[in-house]
This record gives C-alpha cells, structure tokens and sequence, in this order.
C-alpha cells in the first residue's frame, strides 16, 4: 500500500501540474465510497468493531475442534468453519483495503496517516484470534483432509485452497510462535516499510532550483532533452546519497529480518519463501534466472549498443538508457485518446474484456493525477470480490504512461473475473498475477504497431517496446541477482552502503552492458526500489509474467478460434490452479527450459526487426 510526510507542492509544481492538467484533460480521482462513505463514518467503525468481535467468536466456536469434524466425514462442519473465515477475511480485507487505498492517495496527510495505522493495528490484534485456524487444519494428518474434502461438498468446495494451504505445513511452526510473529510484524517488518515510504515520498530532488518528488524526477529521464536527464540523474543520486544511511539500515534490518523467519521456518535457499508463496518450484525460477542472464549478450548489451549509435554517441551514460529515440512523437497523450487506444485495444482482441475495462473510467475507479504527497508508481488493488479493484497511476502523458494505464486494467480486469473465486481462492500467484496486465500491454502495443505506416514512427515504437522488455525481463532478473546476493552475503553480517554500491553496480554492469556508462551517483539507485523493501524477490514474477505472455501470444496469433475462451477460463480461475495446469491448455509447459527460450526470442525479434529497419 501506501505512505509519507510532505510539505506542501512548490509553487513552480503547482503551476506545472495545473498545466498539466490543460495538457491530459480531466484526470479522474478515485472514489472509495464503494468501501466505505469516510474513514470516521459509523460503517466503518462498526465494521472494525465487527472485526474484532467476531473474530473472537470465530476462535471461541472452533479452536480445537477441527480434528474432530474432519473426522465425522459428511456430518462434519469443516465446510460451515471455512465459510465463516472466508467472510472474515472479506471483512479484513475491505477494512484494510480501504485503509490504504486512502493513505496512498495523500500520504502528507497526518490524519490519514495516523488512521492508516491505527487500522493496521487492530487488524493485526483481531486476526491474533484467527491464527490458530490453518495452522491447526495443517494438523490434521492426510488422509483425514482427503476424506473429509470427499464427504462434505461444502468443505470441498475449498479443496484448491485447503491443498494449498498444506504446502505450507512444512515451515508452520508452534502456534504461540506464530502468535508472536504476527504481532510483532505491526512493529517490526510492517514499520520498516512504512518508514521508508514515508521517508522516499518526502524526498525531494532538486532539479535546476526546482524540488521535485520522485516520480516526476524519473520521468525527466526520459526527456529528450540529454541536459535535463543528467540533471535529473544527479539530483536523485544527491538526494539518495544523503539519506544513504537510513536506507542502508532499513535494508540491513529487513534483510535480518527475513534471514530469522527463513531459519525457524527450515527454508534453505534466501528466495525459497517467495517461491513457495508464489506456487512455483525453485527449479524454474531458476532456468528462467539462468535464460535471461545468458540472453543479455543478445538482448540488452545489442540493444543499447544501437541505441548508442541512434543517438550519435560511443555510450550511452545511465540517464540516457530510456531516453526517447529522435523519431519519437513527443506531444502529449491526452486522457481520452489512452483511455480509447487502450479500450479499442481491448475490444479488438475481445468485447467483454473492454467492457470490464470500461467499468474503471465509468464509475471512478481510477486515480490518475500527479499530486503532492500521493505515492509513486503505479498499482492495481483487487480489494474483496464483494466490491471491485481499484487503480493508481502517476499519470503525465506519455507512450510508458499509456502502456502503464493498459498494465494495470490488465491486472483489473483479472481480478474482477476472479472475484468469483470467493476471499481466499481469487488471488493469483505473483507468477500468474502478472499474466493479464503483460497481455493487455502487448494487446495495446500490438494494435498501435499495426496501424502505424511511418518507418520513423514504427522505429519509435518498436525501439519503446524492446525497452520495455529489456526493464521487464532483463532489469528484474538483475533486480533478483541483485536480492541474492544481497541477502545471502547478509546472512554474514551486515552489508556497507558502500558495499551495497558495489554489487548493484557489478549487477547493472552486466546485465546492461559496455554500451552503458555508469557515471559517479548511480551506485546510489538501488535505494528507492520499493520491491527490495516491500516484497523481496518479488521482481522475478515480472519477467516470468512478460517470457509467459510473449509465449502466450505467439499461440494466440497462430489460433484460428477458441482462444478467447480459454484465456477468460485461465483470468477466471484464480488461485485455484497450478501454473501447470493453467498453461496445458495452450500446449505450453513452464517447466520446459526452451519455454523460456520461445520467450526471450520474441524480444530479441524486435531488436532484429529494428536492425533491418536501419539497414533497409
């Protein structure tokens, strides 16, 4: 979720956000009614109240006695206790949902932030009393679970999760243990990420005497204008430098942190936990890990060395890796026309995926605008399915912003067709979640491709992708080295922000390239990563999801019919599969070490459509 303290916006960024907003039209702010009326209205506070009592109730009807209604086979009640802590984690969700939603939108906020917490502390102290129940479900043996999901419908109604649930009977420890994690996760992990939020959103960076936030600082590096870029890339580099304590002991600390629940909890490998949480075998996050690294010869360290040439240099510097290519079109994208081309992408490949969409821009649930003390960055929130996903965006007009809006409906599209999966079976694994919103970019790009006759502007837009998919795949499985090391030398003590320096650096070297300089500040880049500090090791999901899409799509422009349905089956299913199984459909295997191939291919195929396009 989201965070910060800020002062108010400079005069110079309120003029250029008003301008702005003369430039993009009306951008749409969320409207979070659909939760809740307000964070002080009686619905709210009745619903926390709620929590709490029933949450106790919940514990005081069921602890201890699920043992013996797996045991009375058909007459048991294990499918009524499962549908009662579903509706209890709806109503978690809807309270925390709605929680952070708020925060996020204006983080500079003390009152939203002090409601934030104070949320977050009384559903960590309610969901105390609901800990015991999977861990003492994980307790009964195997071929009691299997009997009882046989002989209660209701019960098994639940088996994909209740099957689920039990992968992780081998790292459960006692329930007092447990107890205490889960309480001390409000002051320990769960401060440190707010402390960070808070403290990156109220940076600011000063870009030729004007002091900006984050998110508009990265986005001057992709101005054309190679003066500003460096700028920009220097204002960040002094900022992150001067906060380079605080950030090397925040990631020191959470890095720790993770090393002491991975040794009580057996797991062996520093990714292993995600791996788990993920549904996907170690094995293949590794042939995926091992195909991009030995692709970036091919892919990235070729692309850049055109790039160079493109734009007149011997190397590129750092501030220069997404600068926009001369034939790039730099007027503003205006609301409407991404709203379209994204809509008109969607229904081209089918009309109920641009009707889902379509709901987003019709009832207010997107927040677009740039404005001081929201967060950075961009995300789509699937709440509970008893109500609808939400996104943000930061957006400013640009082709990456457009693509950005087509990413996160593809997320909310995906979640609002597995809402009917229920609470506890609607959410995808990190694998899979990144499925549909790839797809829906690739959809978007691939329309806007094929409508353009230009050579110039094909080469724009084919240069934009390859980018694209460089960050994606390349860029975070760079990310997923950089993690490792990170957190297996963490193992030894704790890391320098020197150190720290050191390995991002020989990271970013290799994945990028000779054709990349890496000028004195970039060193410091790794610390507003907020993947590092929220979800570690999450970044791999990303380049599995872009290989899988690009697979995926290969088999949807060779189908003569029936893909549609498939893929809407795959989006509708949830967490109810296994990576396996939502992929058989399409003849396509994760497990395959030239899966990962066939996905890396279809970039290096842009970056050779982008060579003939010089040559001819």
């Amino acid at each position: 979720m989201a965070r910060s303290l800020k002062g108010p916006a400079s005069v110079a960024q309120t003029a250029e956000a008003g301008a702005r907003k003369v430039d993009l039209g009306d951008l749409p702010e969320w409207n979070l009614a659909d939760l809740y009326p307000g964070m002080n209205s009686p619905e709210l506070s009745e619903d926390l109240a709620r929590a709490a009592r029933e949450a106790v109730a919940f514990e005081t009807k069921w602890k201890g006695r699920l043992a013996d209604e797996a045991a009375k086979g058909a007459a048991g009640r294990l499918g009524e206790a499962v549908r009662e802590y579903e509706a209890l984690d709806e109503l978690f969700g809807r309270l925390g949902s709605y929680a952070g939603l708020l925060y996020t939108g204006d983080t500079s906020d003390p009152k939203r932030a002090k409601f934030y917490g104070d949320v977050q502390e009384k559903l960590t102290d309610a969901s105390t009393h609901l800990l015991f129940f999977t861990l003492e479900l994980n307790k009964i043996d195997d071929a009691a679970i299997e009997s009882a999901l046989n002989a209660d419908p209701s019960f098994g109604h639940y088996r994909p999760w209740v099957l689920d649930l039990r992968k992780d009977k081998p790292h459960q420890l006692e329930d007092r243990i447990e107890q205490l994690f889960h309480e001390t996760s409000v002051t320990a992990r769960g401060a440190w990420n707010r402390l960070f939020d808070e403290t990156m959103t109220s940076l600011r960076f000063n870009v030729d005497g004007e002091e900006l936030t984050l998110e508009p600082t990265l986005n001057l590096m992709q101005d054309p204008d190679g003066e500003k870029r460096r700028k920009a890339a220097e204002a960040l580099a002094e900022t992150l430098k001067a906060n380079m304590r605080l950030f090397t002991l925040i990631t020191n600390t959470l890095a720790k942190d993770k090393e002491i629940s991975d040794r009580w909890r057996n797991f062996v490998d520093v990714a292993d936990s995600r791996h788990l949480s993920n549904r996907v075998e170690r094995e293949v996050v590794e042939a995926l890990a091992t195909s991009v690294h030995e692709a970036f010869p091919r892919i990235s360290h070729r692309y850049y060395a055109m790039k160079a040439k493109w734009l007149g240099m011997d190397k590129l510097n750092h501030w220069d890796r997404n600068a926009p290519l001369p034939e790039t079109p730099q007027s503003v994208i205006g609301w409407q026309e991404a709203k379209e081309t994204v809509l008109s992408a969607y229904g081209g490949f089918a009309p109920e995926m641009a009707e889902i969409a379509g709901r987003f821009f019709e009832r207010n649930w997107i927040d677009a605008p740039v404005r001081p003390g929201k967060s950075p960055g961009a995300f789509a929130h699937p709440t509970v399915p008893s109500v609808h996903p939400y996104v943000m965006l930061n957006y400013m007009g640009k082709p990456r912003d457009v693509m950005t809006l087509a990413h996160e409906l593809g997320h909310g599209v995906h979640q609002v067709l597995a809402a009917g999966q229920g609470s506890l079976m609607a959410a995808t694994p990190l694998t899979l979640a990144e499925t549909a919103s790839v797809f829906g970019e690739m959809l978007t790009f691939r329309s806007l491709l094929d409508r353009t006759t230009d050579k110039r502007e094909r080469k724009a837009m084919l240069a934009q992708k390859a980018e694209d998919m460089i960050n994606t795949v390349v860029r975070q499985i760079a990310f997923y080295e950089f993690e490792r090391r990170v957190h297996t030398e963490r193992r030894q003590g704790e890391l320098t922000a020197e150190r720290l320096g050191e390995i991002w650096l020989e990271v970013q070297s290799e994945s990028l390239g000779p054709a990349i300089a890496l000028r004195e500040g970039y060193e410091t880049f790794w610390a507003y990563i907020p993947h590092f500090i929220h979800s570690p090791f999450y970044v791999y999901a990303y380049a599995f999801g872009d290989c899988l899409v690009n697979s995926l799509f290969a088999v949807y422009q060779q189908a003569e019919q029936g893909f549609q349905k498939k893929y809407f089956e795959m989006l509708k299913a949830g967490g109810t599969k296994h990576h396996s199984e939502l992929l058989a459909p399409f003849g396509l295997d994760a497990s395959d070490p030239s899966f990962w191939t066939k996905g890396l291919s279809v970039i290096e195929g842009l970056i050779d459509e982008l060579e003939a396009l010089e040559e001819g």
